[in-house]
């Protein structure tokens, strides 16, 4: 009998692979369990269908990511904090003042996004990268100066 799988299981296939397995594996557990259906040919059409509008939805998700990436490169954002002796800031800059700053930007981000090892504590220029999608990084330039 020949199925399609719902999810990836260990020693039988991945996701969307059409195996061969055994009347009654298939009839009596692969299939009442939600773990694949039955490989008919209107069911392989459902599935390419599936797999294409996944592909083109992907497609689009990195293509707006690379435009916010460019967008971001150009983009330097000025973070104003008080310093007290030798130029060292009272408290840090963390992840939410970048994001505050970026919004008074226009640019919209999360927390998730922003890789920041650890706050900044003095004053300087950093490039701070940005996780847009799992394929596409970028860099935030950030100036820290004096209020």
């Amino acid at each position: 009998m020949q199925v399609i799988l719902k999810k990836t299981i260990a020693h039988l296939g991945k996701e969307g692979e059409t195996i061969t397995v055994s009347d009654g594996y298939g009839r009596n557990y692969l299939i009442p369990q939600g773990i694949a259906f039955e490989a008919t040919s209107g069911n392989l059409k459902i599935l390419e269908w599936e797999k294409n509008q996944v592909s083109l939805r992907r497609n689009k998700e990195i293509r707006e990511a690379k435009d916010l990436a460019q967008s971001l490169k150009k983009l330097s954002i000025t973070i104003r904090s008080e310093v007290g002796e030798n130029e060292k800031l009272y408290g840090s800059v963390g992840v939410n003042d970048i994001i505050t700053a970026l919004a008074n930007e226009g640019v919209h981000l999360s927390k998730k996004q922003i890789v920041l090892e650890e706050p900044i504590k003095a004053l300087g220029i950093y490039n701070i990268p940005v996780k847009l999608h799992p394929e596409v990084e970028s860099k935030i330039k950030i100036w820290v100066v004096k209020t």
